[in-house]
């Protein structure tokens, strides 16, 4: 059963590699969006740092300068497996111990506008891959929410705090799996945070989460909540990659 999954006490056949001489960055941002990516290669002198490879390709990882620090980011695959394996693979290309991770999330809340940045305080179970990073439980806290939050509140952006529903199944958002999240104070979900979090547990990694509000499943029906080509309020936004950014200068002042 997955709530045996846990094995903390035989050893891994496919080791995490550290690499001691993997270029030092103060922190690494990961974006899902390539629209997102191809904004920061545009505005910001980034070089190539390594590779990140699967049966899909390399996937480079760039380092570049911001406010005298050295920052790396990547575009991550979505969902918590590629998600989780990325950010532990980095380890051989980078070093930091720090992860600014953000994108677009569901919004189970019609009170809460869209592109409203959210910030999770804990995360919902609902995934396979944090079952291998720690035992098993509803829900994982989110270590570094009250540290965001006092970065949206020092920035003078307006955010809400609240839990958050991860799932490996986009299509298997059920009616009834949404009031029960709901009933239970989630605002979002979303495919990583849950994962992402039990990783950087094990691993002494420190995450930093928000999300963009997106399309509601608060109502009647499915609303999407974004009219045609709209990066404007969206997980595209490159608004939301300088949030990124001056969250990952202020985490390592």
């Amino acid at each position: 059963m997955i709530t045996d999954t846990f094995d903390n006490l035989t050893e891994e056949i496919i080791k995490v590699g550290r690499n001691e001489n993997a270029k030092k960055v103060a922190a690494c941002i990961l974006t899902f969006s390539n629209e997102i990516l191809q904004y920061v290669l545009e505005q910001y002198d980034c070089t190539k740092i390594g590779d990140l490879y699967s049966s899909n390709g390399a996937n480079p990882v760039y380092g570049f300068s911001y406010n005298g620090k050295e920052f790396a980011v990547y575009m991550s695959y979505v969902g918590a497996p590629g998600c989780v394996a990325d950010i532990e693979d980095t380890m051989t290309v980078i070093n930091t111990d720090k992860y600014v991770v953000f994108g677009g999330s569901g919004c189970l809340n019609k009170d809460i506008a869209r592109g409203r940045v959210m910030v999770p305080t804990a995360a919902y179970r609902d995934e396979g891959t944090s079952y291998h990073y720690a035992p098993a439980s509803d829900y994982i806290t989110v270590k570094n929410s009250d540290v965001v939050a006092a970065f949206m509140e020092e920035a003078g952006l307006p955010f809400i705090q609240g839990k958050t529903w991860t799932t490996d199944a986009v299509h298997r958002e059920t009616r009834g799996y949404f009031e029960k999240r709901k009933a239970e104070d989630c605002i979002s979900v979303e495919m990583e945070c849950a994962a992402v979090q039990a990783m950087c547990d094990y691993r002494g990694l420190n995450a930093y989460f928000f999300f963009t509000c997106g399309d509601l499943l608060d109502a009647p029906k499915w609303d999407a909540r974004k009219e045609k080509n709209q990066k404007k309020h969206t997980q595209h936004d490159p608004g939301h990659f300088e949030i990124a950014l001056e969250l990952a200068s202020y985490i390592v002042r």
